[in-house]
């Protein structure tokens, strides 16, 4: 990996090219994915199963579209009961975590007759996307259902492509059971974010759709935003290592890796004050580039995306973190959460050596649906609160409004809307 000093205009350069991977830089799949997403609102399944033909090599028809109950017994055969076994743990932890996440509707009562509160609602109908083809994402599958069965959603609809054969990976649709999902659709692409996001005979419409997927589901959840909601517009996977002289070099290597082999996108990048680990975690990567499988994507990533900085401090080193806002930061200094309390700006932050992002992506609990492309420092992950709406509760009595019903008249009349003004005032008419 290059290793380069810490510098304003070195950390300059870093994030913008980090910027680069966003997916305003894909315009030209944007007509395309416009024409799919009104085609499919026109002509519903019609069309759906016309895209997923063309680009899945995929025959669907009404009578196959939705998955069935024996299609999913049959799943949980075809997948090792010991793997089984380890989803559902992985699914006890990420409701249990998601549950401490549960906020309660709240009112405040005063003497006077005034109730002001907070109505927490669930979403009624969520879609989530889940990718197919050649990948398999059991684990996004959990993260994306749990927390809205969690949060309350009456009815979560999954869409996830299937194979040429027609058949959607086992392990996928056994998560999606152990999950909670109500129905499943095998249909993939911007044609099944139009499906989830306008309804068509078969697919209900929903409030929100969550899930990755790739540069067409992107273009299309951000072209159907507005008309419903979206959780993010996923970018490509990140990693940054922030450490000292006490972490462990193969250890630092390794967990670079893991974030480097999801394809030639991905970033992952070293922060540290020694030049001498630096060194160490290069020799480290370069032997296990060698003995990796995925290790011409791993190449490629870090050719693109990898970098080692050294800062001549840790605050220069924490400053440089919170600017790049890295989707996972593992922190391996000699105080860790000492370390932490300084840090704003991260989708998920690991503490320490035993506390690597593989542990976060598939079982510890916390959401792996983080944000990307330096959104860290407005966004959040995936949370209960993307399954809920809120709603405002006002009410006063008379007594109350009385007191303050001039004031009120007096900002409506000073804003011009004299109507406003007199909807308040007619009910203290002489």
């Amino acid at each position: 990996m290059r290793i380069i000093k810490l510098t304003n205009d070195t950390k300059h350069n870093l994030l913008e090219s980090l910027l680069k991977r966003s997916t305003n830089d894909y315009s030209e799949y944007e007509k395309v994915v416009a024409d799919i997403i009104s085609d499919v609102k026109e002509r519903k399944e019609e069309a759906i199963f016309e895209y997923s033909l063309k680009f899945d090599k995929c025959i669907t028809t009404k009578e196959n579209f939705k998955v069935t109950r024996e299609e999913i017994a049959f799943a949980y055969q075809e997948v090792d009961a010991h793997f089984i076994q380890v989803m559902k743990n992985a699914a006890a932890n990420i409701y249990a975590y998601h549950e401490k996440q549960k906020r309660n509707s709240w009112f405040d009562t005063k003497e006077d007759g005034t109730i002001l509160g907070q109505k927490i609602i669930p979403m009624q109908t969520v879609g989530v996307y889940v990718p197919g083809g050649k990948a398999v994402y059991p684990s996004t599958t959990l993260m994306n259902i749990i927390p809205a069965r969690v949060a309350g959603v009456s009815n979560i609809v999954m869409t996830t492509p299937a194979g040429i054969d027609g058949k959607i990976n086992p392990a996928t649709l056994v998560a999606a059971d152990i999950a909670g999902v109500d129905a499943i659709y095998r249909v993939g692409g911007a044609q099944a974010i139009a499906a989830l996001a306008y309804g068509s005979e078969m697919i209900p419409k929903v409030d929100k759709i969550v899930g990755p997927g790739n540069i067409f589901v992107a273009l299309a959840k951000r072209a159907v935003y507005g008309h419903v909601s979206i959780d993010s517009i996923a970018g490509p996977s990140e990693i940054l290592v922030l450490a000292d002289e006490s972490a462990t070099p193969r250890y630092v290597a390794a967990d670079l890796l893991s974030q480097a082999e999801h394809d030639e996108l991905a970033s992952a990048i070293l922060i540290t004050t020694s030049e001498e680990l630096a060194e160490k975690v290069s020799d480290e990567v370069a032997r296990f580039v060698t003995v990796l499988e995925r290790r011409e994507i791993i190449q490629k990533s870090l050719d693109n995306y990898g970098y080692i900085l050294v800062a001549p401090d840790m605050d220069s080193a924490i400053e440089a973190t919170n600017e790049i806002a890295s989707e996972h930061l593992e922190i391996l200094t000699k105080n860790p959460f000492d370390t932490m309390t300084k840090i704003r700006n991260a989708g998920a932050i690991f503490l320490g050596e035993y506390s690597s992002e593989p542990l976060g992506d598939y079982y510890a609990g916390p959401n792996h649906v983080l944000p990307t492309n330096g959104t860290a420092k407005f966004f959040s992950p995936l949370n209960l609160d993307d399954y809920v709406k809120k709603s405002s509760v006002i009410c006063y009595s008379r007594e109350a409004l009385e007191k303050v019903h001039e004031d009120i008249e007096l900002f409506a009349r000073e804003e011009g809307l004299t109507a406003h003004a007199n909807s308040i005032h007619v009910r203290f008419e002489a």
